[in-house]
């Protein structure tokens, strides 16, 4: 079997220690351990800033280092989905210490204290993970104070074992979010990311990419009868969820954003370019 290496390390001249016997490589190394310390930080398929953009790492993700060039790159897996790419070097720090809450927010401020009057440090997405440290509060807010520093209004972090009750509602926060292919943040999202930080907030595993979502994510349906609301509806290379058994929830290039449409509208149109449903998938949720 042909090894996918969007989700294997490996090429010529390096892989993954793991994968020694089942490819060939002039060297095999093991993953040094990392975590993502930038906001977001975009994961390419070559080293160049120009290059494609595959997906996004978010703050506190885990990742294995395999390689650092002098360019500033680095040559990373994504513990989480398991995508392979290239990182900024400048975005990577230390894999200690461990997150221990998630942003449960669109998006975020982090602002330098306790204070939201004082100009933020920046911004942080859904999904990231931060380690709380302390907490303190204003006659304005509540804070948690997080490491390495900042402070982030309580009520939009979560324990770091928070489970979303609907995935659903989740993804219906992103609605009007610019489409960006690679995207997985309220600052630009896709198909698949919508449906990977939505899963991923009510505590179910999905890959990154539409087709192996297709593949891989709850149990298929025969067809688009008697659909509700979390199914999810996939063509080729495109995804989208069900909102209730006729409306369709999708980042998508027609709207440039994510939209609600009527199902058969989305059926009929991208039909007309000739790509029919290729799949029904029915999510085991609670």
């Amino acid at each position: 079997m042909t090894l996918n290496p969007r989700l294997n390390a490996f090429r010529d001249d390096l892989a993954d220690a793991r994968l020694e016997g089942q490819v060939a490589a002039a060297r095999f190394v093991a993953g040094r351990p990392a975590r993502v310390t930038a906001a977001v930080a975009p994961l390419r398929r070559q080293p160049r800033a120009d290059a494609p953009l595959d997906t996004e790492a978010l703050h506190g993700e885990a990742v294995s280092v395999f390689e650092e060039d002098r360019e500033g790159w680095a040559w990373v897996q994504l513990a989480a989905d398991g995508y392979v790419g290239y990182l900024p070097t400048g975005a990577l720090g230390q894999a200690d210490p461990v997150p221990t809450h998630v942003v449960i927010a669109p998006r975020t401020l982090v602002f330098p204290g306790p204070d939201i009057k004082r100009p933020p440090l920046g911004d942080v997405p859904m999904g990231a993970a931060v380690r709380v440290i302390g907490e303190a509060e204003d006659h304005n807010a509540r804070y948690a104070l997080v490491e390495a520093a900042g402070a982030i209004v309580i009520q939009h972090l979560a324990p770091i074992c928070h489970r979303s009750p609907d995935y659903v509602a989740v993804a219906e926060r992103f609605l009007g979010v610019p489409y960006l292919w690679g995207g997985k943040t309220a600052s630009g999202i896709d198909c698949s990311g919508l449906v990977q930080i939505a899963c991923a907030m009510a505590g179910i595993a999905a890959p990154r990419d539409s087709s192996v979502q297709e593949r891989e994510v709850g149990t298929r349906l025969a067809g688009v009868e008697a659909l509700q609301r979390g199914d999810l509806v996939f063509w080729p290379g495109h995804v989208g969820i069900m909102l209730d058994g006729e409306r369709l929830l999708h980042a998508n290039a027609h709207h440039m954003m994510t939209a609600i449409e009527p199902l058969a509208e989305a059926i009929a149109r991208i039909a007309a370019k000739g790509a029919p449903v290729t799949g029904v998938r029915r999510l085991a949720v609670g």
